[in-house]
């Protein structure tokens, strides 16, 4: 209603020249409603009836405000609204093209304040008022409620709501964003939110996709941040605005919530958060690791995690089984380094995302902790932790029978299993498939006394399946220490001599010369040659039940005796087969 010319309100149609000379005749002839005092009203009566609580800026000159108003007269009689034309007035205000009275009652207001205006009439229409529509020497009441108001030389206004702790990188140009935010006319009437729509807003940041308020509101902002991004019109959609939600002119306010940037060209970044000591190898593609993981989005949301499985993420690096991102981020890595990997979407599930949890364009982080990773061609790895004290001359070797200490556990120092916890060493034959491979293995060569370190991998230990509480594909760590070690028998030997055996070997075992030979007679003979050191029998049995296993394979009939005809060294025995086969 207040436009100094607008073709659309006949009232207001006067030439700015006649008005202008009705409103110096008002004031001369001082008409208009009287002051408290008596006399008449000099200056426009101004009542605050609502002032909201927060108040960022208040009306200057040379404002643009948008405001609701009913005008009424001084017994209640309305002569115009705003709202029933159901339309803002959007005007610059203190430059005349509004009434003095309407000008001086809105300086210094504040959005969303209500003022009751008193415009006496030497500053509204004066003694000629509007043909129809306002008498002369009116009084004007006028209800107003500011919704909008901002300034030519405004720049976007960004107040910081909430700082994430941890700022990885922030936005900049030609970076691509995903947010979600809620949009609101200054006033608070809201025209728009992501959420409603169960998904982020998602574009690039300064490529003329957005607003250009929006653009430069953005700049700057981290992952997880919340900010208040305040944009004049100029900035936002003008003077036609958008659609029926954004009124021309309007002033817009956006509560954003970034979730993730990311630029095209971005590469995988990796952060060590916890590097172990003596790290001698570094995982190289074509290895198989096994590693435990957090993953979540940038916002911190989690998306999933191995430990909620209780089982580490096995697989080969390099090799194309992981997504790209993971592939580059895990070579490099050291057993038991923790480090973050943060994968952009192109190196990640791209722009369709996967599944509900992993949406289209998102960054990935992954909190990893390794735990430990192989090659299949890798040996095992023997570490001496300690010499033995005394000379050693002779180190075990395949068909030793050896008694050794030993610590097992993961690489992570999971501890497994321990000879100490029974109390007495382990016992094993050497090269007869009675202990795993890689620590039948790093036991050959030891002295007795010496101690060493030997990492197995699972390809020489239990594999992929893995054992009673052993994971599959497990790098094994044991400490050993050797505690003795006595030769062994050649294969399928259960006695040897030392020199040559006694030339009448069954009169030697024939102590009564019956022509026969029980048990006890043989027992009693192969006794008498061990404690002789004439011969040995073999390591890690027992005594009695070796020499019940010689007796019975002499014994061909099995009727409890050994004769003449049925005694056979087991050198002539071999000799026999080789013939027999040939």
């Amino acid at each position: 209603m207040f436009r100094a010319v607008s073709p659309s309100h006949t009232f207001l149609g006067l030439p700015l020249l006649q008005l202008l000379l009705l409103l110096v005749q008002a004031v001369g002839r001082g008409l208009g409603r009287a002051s408290p005092a008596g006399g008449p009203l000099e200056d426009v009566v101004i009542e605050r009836y609502h002032i909201p609580r927060i108040c960022p800026r208040e009306v200057q000159m040379g404002d643009f405000v948008r405001y609701h108003y009913n005008g009424t007269f001084e017994d209640g009689k309305k002569f115009d609204s705003s709202y029933d034309r159901s339309t803002l007035v959007a005007i610059v205000v203190g430059v005349g093209r509004l009434i003095t009275g309407m000008d001086r009652g809105l300086m210094g207001m504040c959005v969303n304040e209500r003022r009751r205006l008193i415009v006496p009439p030497h500053l509204g229409y004066g003694s000629i008022g509007v043909a129809g529509l306002i008498p002369p020497d009116a009084t004007l009441y006028f209800d107003v409620v500011l919704l909008d108001v901002w300034n030519k030389a405004d720049t976007v206004q960004v107040s910081t709501l909430l700082h994430p702790a941890h700022c990885p990188r922030t936005v900049q140009d030609s970076d691509f964003v995903r947010y979600h935010y809620n949009g609101t006319l200054l006033d608070g009437t809201a025209f728009d939110t992501s959420y409603s729509r169960g998904g982020t807003y998602d574009t690039y940041v300064g490529s003329g996709w957005l607003i250009k308020g929006m653009d430069q509101g953005l700049l700057g902002m981290c992952p997880g941040e919340r900010r208040k991004i305040i944009i004049p019109p100029f900035l936002a959609y003008g003077e036609k605005g958008y659609g029926t939600v954004i009124p021309p002119q309007a002033s817009l306010v956006f509560h954003v919530l970034l979730i993730d940037v990311h630029n095209p060209k971005d590469t995988v970044q990796l952060e060590t958060l916890e590097l172990p000591p003596g790290c001698v190898r570094r995982a190289v593609a074509g290895d198989f690791m096994r590693y435990h993981y957090n993953g979540s989005l940038m916002d911190g949301t989690l998306f999933d995690s191995s430990y909620s499985r209780n089982h580490t993420y096995n697989t080969y690096v390099g090799q194309g089984y992981i997504i790209p991102g993971m592939d580059q981020g895990l070579q490099g890595a050291c057993m038991g380094e923790r480090r973050r990997i943060t994968i952009p979407p192109h190196l990640a599930y791209g722009e369709n995302g996967t599944g509900d949890k992993i949406p289209g364009s998102a960054v990935l982080i992954f909190d990893v902790h390794v735990i430990d990773f192989h090659n299949p061609g890798d040996p095992v790895e023997i570490k001496i932790l300690s010499p033995p004290q005394e000379t050693c001359n002779e180190t075990a070797k395949p068909g030793d029978f050896v008694r050794y200490h030993y610590n097992c556990s993961l690489l992570d120092g999971t501890k497994l299993f321990s000879s100490h916890d029974y109390g007495n060493p382990q016992e094993a034959t050497l090269g007869a498939n009675k202990v795993i491979e890689g620590l039948d293995k790093g036991l050959q060569g030891m002295c007795v006394g010496e101690r060493r370190q030997l990492v197995v991998p699972p390809h020489l230990a239990h594999g992929e399946s893995g054992a009673r509480g052993v994971p599959g594909s497990a790098v094994l760590l044991f400490a050993v220490e050797l505690v003795s070690r006595e030769e062994g028998l050649p294969t399928g030997y259960l006695f040897v001599w030392h020199e040559d055996p006694p030339a009448n070997l069954f009169e030697g075992l024939d102590l009564n010369k019956d022509g026969e030979v029980p048990l006890e007679e043989f027992s009693t003979f192969i006794k008498a040659q061990v404690s002789e050191g004439k011969g040995r029998l073999m390591p890690g049995q027992d005594p009695e039940k070796t020499i019940a296993d010689m007796f019975q394979n002499q014994d061909r009939n099995q009727d409890g005796k050994i004769t003449v005809e049925e005694l056979k060294l087991k050198s002539d025995e071999d000799q026999e087969r080789v013939h027999e086969e040939l």
